[in-house]
């Protein structure tokens, strides 16, 4: 090769070591910007020239100096899968951790919320009210403690009640959030596909904007189960759920339909619903409608080994239920009221909303109907009008110290009053008998009813509790179903935390390597500098030399 030749050689080397710095100051630009992915200079050589060959292992080549090949991306397929499947499953343990910690604070077992414990049994409760009751049934002041007293259970009953609808309803909000953080990741994908593709289709390769997309794939991977692959193009087809949400150049939606009773918002695919049109030719979807399109299954059983348990959306879906659940559905009677076998484990069980509001509302129920119960035994023992007006309202109907707010509804805590007529005037539980003796029968048996353990929280216990310990043995199953959640959440933390380690090992900037590629890089640049100044040297020497 000629001298003239040999300067291309030098300026392979500048310009590859130029590009080469201009790769490491970009990663030292973006060493804290977050969902970027270290990049790196591929370089190969330049194809060699034959000058002549003697035999088939003696040849004489001349090098044309390095290549500049690409600049790549480094990351790890496989750690990438994996730490999106765990980042998902570690969001799921989050949620519902959160949400048995927002239930024990509803309760108000540690000083704060309701407080129900202090309604119920506490040293100024209903229970303690019963029990002086008994001591002296016919003291005013006792009946009227009473009364008292069974208005404030009653009416904290109903404050724990309404703040875990209002709390469905908080994650409600969440549900809606997280749909459109999904359709929008979707489409900002899709689009990307299509300008990856595009500045792919020449020489270059679109670093950054497959830095956007992969950081898009680890937020959607938090929200629920994923799959993706990305053909030769550089095209990422994406799957939610097992269904296609990225595919091609269409974004299949997700939406929204909105339970007209409560409130409740169902995901379901866009594509799969059946909808109708309004008058104004608006797509609509009823519940029927959108039977088959459920993006989520939340009868199937949380579990690692299926992969049922990934993603803070399905988890938050399971937390707020679908409707506000009573104590019928712990005996397997559906929302509609009808026996449906395996109702509870199905549809409540799973929900760490439903299946405490079942269990308190059933807490409810027993106390108020068994209370109304005795005191009309009592009426009835000491006969009908208008021989007895024992225990009896002025139309002789036997008192009930709890009413219904709707007649025609179950005894539910959204459904129950306090007897006004009695609340005015606790004194017309007299518990005096005709020979002006004190009911100490009915006393003792509303004592009874308090000590009495024939209660269970539900199908899955065993043991039958007392009305006192039932609500202790509520709180004690919450705390240790979120001890459970919280180990669980605390492991795949560990997980989750290993794997981002590991991939940001292969991702992530390191200012001292970059530091020291810049050195190497600017010593490559000024080795090419050197030889094409030897070069230079040698012409100049060359041409003085002839000119002479």
């Amino acid at each position: 090769m000629s001298l003239m030749g040999s300067l291309y050689t030098g300026v392979s080397g500048l310009q590859t070591s130029n590009n080469a710095l201009n790769t490491t100051a970009h990663n030292m630009s973006n060493l804290d910007t977050i969902g970027y992915t270290r990049q790196q200079v591929a370089q190969g050589t330049r194809t060699y020239v034959t000058i002549s060959r003697s035999n088939n292992t003696n040849w004489k080549q001349i090098g044309l100096g390095v290549n500049y090949t690409l600049t790549r991306q480094e990351r790890d397929l496989i750690l990438d899968k994996n730490y999106r499947r765990e980042s998902g499953r570690m969001a799921f343990y989050d949620v519902s951790a959160g949400a048995l910690e927002e239930i024990e604070y509803i309760l108000g077992e540690s000083n704060e919320g309701h407080e129900f414990s202090e309604a119920l049994s506490g040293e100024n409760g209903f229970w303690v009210a019963v029990e002086e009751l008994s001591k002296d049934p016919t003291n005013s002041v006792n009946q009227n403690l009473f009364v008292t007293k069974a208005y404030e259970f009653i009416t904290r009953a109903k404050a724990v009640y309404d703040s875990l609808r209002e709390y469905q309803h908080n994650l409600n909000k969440t549900v809606a959030t997280d749909v459109n953080k999904i359709n929008a990741y979707a489409k900002e994908i899709q689009a990307l596909n299509e300008r990856i593709v595009r500045v792919e289709a020449g020489v270059e390769n679109a670093n950054d904007l497959r830095d956007r997309r992969n950081y898009l794939l680890d937020e959607l991977g938090k929200l629920g189960s994923i799959k993706y692959s990305e053909d030769p193009t550089g095209y990422v087809r994406v799957r939610f759920e097992g269904i296609d949400l990225v595919q091609g150049d269409v974004v299949n939606e997700i939406g929204l339909y909105e339970d007209p009773a409560t409130g409740f918002y169902t995901p379901f695919w866009k594509m799969l619903a059946n909808g109708g049109y309004d008058k104004d030719g608006n797509v609509v979807f009823d519940e029927k409608a959108i039977a088959g399109a459920r993006v989520f299954d939340l009868t199937a059983r949380i579990s690692s080994e299926y992969d049922t348990d990934i993603g803070s959306l399905k988890s938050t879906l399971y937390a707020r239920g679908d409707h506000y659940a009573t104590y019928r559905e712990i005996n397997d009677i559906n929302k509609d009221g009808v026996y449906e076998e395996g109702w509870y484990r199905s549809n409540i069980e799973q929900s760490v909303v439903m299946n405490v509001e079942a269990e308190f509302d059933q807490l409810i129920h027993a106390v108020v109907t068994k209370i109304n119960d005795i005191l009309a035994d009592a009426a009835n023992r000491e006969g009908q009008p208008p021989e007895s007006y024992y225990l009896r309202d002025e139309n002789g109907e036997p008192y009930q110290l709890f009413e219904k707010i709707a007649e025609g509804e179950d005894w539910t805590v959204s459904n129950i009053i306090i007897n006004s007529e009695l609340r005015q005037n606790p004194s017309l539980l007299t518990f005096r008998l005709g020979e002006h003796s004190e009911d100490n029968i009915t006393t003792e048996q509303l004592k009874k009813a308090f000590e009495e353990a024939i209660y269970k929280l539900n199908p899955n216990v065993q043991t039958p509790v007392c009305f006192k310990d039932y609500y202790k043995n509520l709180v004690e199953q919450i705390a240790n179903t979120g001890s459970v959640f919280r180990a669980v959440q605390a492991n795949q933390t560990v997980a989750t935390d290993a794997l981002s380690g590991a991939r940001e090992q292969i991702v992530g900037v390191s200012s001292d390597e970059e530091l020291t590629n810049m050195i190497m890089y600017q010593n490559a640049y000024n080795a090419s500098s050197r030889y094409i100044n030897v070069i230079s040297e040698m012409l100049e020497h060359i041409l003085t030399s002839l000119g002479r």
